[in-house]
């Protein structure tokens, strides 16, 4: 029996056509499952870490006091303008003093400025708190060391510490008080805008920058500005005692070197931070306990406080 070679051998059945279709459809559908599974997991971990980052944010790590083992000469750093929401402000000043006071270790405190000043309350707040730690730690000197500049309420502030070091460069005083702003009034007129301004209270738009100023408002302010300066004068007199030389234009808003501040009474010696810890205190080793702002704070500040301040009149002590 002869056997035609030309026909071919049969192919796959077509239910063996129909398995594999669907093994290659359950094996793609494994692969998708798995990949997803992979995002999945990757994205959860994304969004944990994006939490974690917010948290780090919102967490004043930096503002917890350290922890040190062994004595230390404490610091506290005033830097900028000293007002409500700044770094410079009382709360976060005070709150570095107090940490830095108590903490056992603590050898001395030192307060390093560089400040043009600010607000006259922040100031005071700073500079009474200083006066009660002194007193209620006798054991710890507290001392001012002045960098580039300590004027006006820097000053106010410098002036409650046992002693004043500066750089023979920097720019120290400017013992005074001052209010400034804007009067548009002129201009309204040569626009031909009119300003429509209803108080209850004679003096309640009092300052208004579209309106013209009176003299009995005027002599108003100035008496409250040369009631704060007295106080000022009174702060200084008060901390720095005999020390102070008979100077005319101590008290007259005028700012000097650091040099000149030793000859006037403003500063008792030349030194930095270091010179101070080393030398003054005898403990080398410096531990700063100011307290740092979060990165969402200073955020905040400049998008809020910022265009605040620079809209509404205030007393500066700048």
């Amino acid at each position: 029996m002869t056997t035609d070679s030309s026909r071919s051998e049969p192919t796959s059945s077509p239910a063996g056509w129909e398995r594999e279709v669907v093994s290659r459809l359950a094996s793609a559908g494994l692969d998708e499952q798995r990949r997803s599974r992979r995002w999945g997991i990757f994205f959860k971990f994304a969004f944990l870490a994006y939490l974690l980052g917010l948290l780090a944010l919102y967490l004043p790590w930096s503002s917890w006091a350290p922890g040190v083992s062994q004595k230390h000469t404490a610091l506290v750093e005033i830097q900028g303008i000293i007002a409500e929401d700044t770094d410079a402000s009382a709360d976060r000043i005070v709150a570095g003093l107090r940490a830095a006071f108590e903490d056992s270790n603590t050898a001395a405190v030192i307060v390093r400025i560089n400040s043009p000043g600010g607000s006259p309350v922040q100031a005071s707040y700073i500079n009474d708190e200083m006066v009660r730690l002194r007193s209620e730690h006798p054991g710890k000197p507290l001392y001012a060391v002045i960098t580039d500049m300590c004027a006006s309420g820097g000053y106010y502030v410098a002036a409650a510490a046992e002693k004043i070091y500066a750089n023979k460069s920097s720019v120290i005083g400017s013992i005074g008080v001052l209010m400034n702003g804007f009067g548009f009034v002129e201009t309204m007129n040569k626009l031909g805008v009119e300003r429509r301004l209803i108080t209850a209270g004679e003096h309640k738009g009092f300052l208004d920058p579209f309106s013209p100023l009176r003299a009995d408002e005027i002599a108003h302010i100035e008496s409250v500005l040369e009631e704060i300066h007295a106080q000022f004068i009174d702060v200084v007199k008060s901390g720095r005692g005999e020390r102070l030389k008979d100077n005319g234009s101590l008290f007259s808003g005028l700012v000097w070197t650091g040099e000149k501040s030793v000859e006037l009474g403003l500063v008792d010696s030349l030194g930095s931070a270091g010179y101070v810890a080393r030398e003054i205190v005898g403990v080398e080793e410096i531990v700063d306990f100011t307290p740092k702002r979060t990165t969402l704070e200073r955020l905040a500040e400049r998008v809020g406080v910022v265009l605040a301040r620079a809209l509404a009149p205030r007393i500066e002590l700048l």
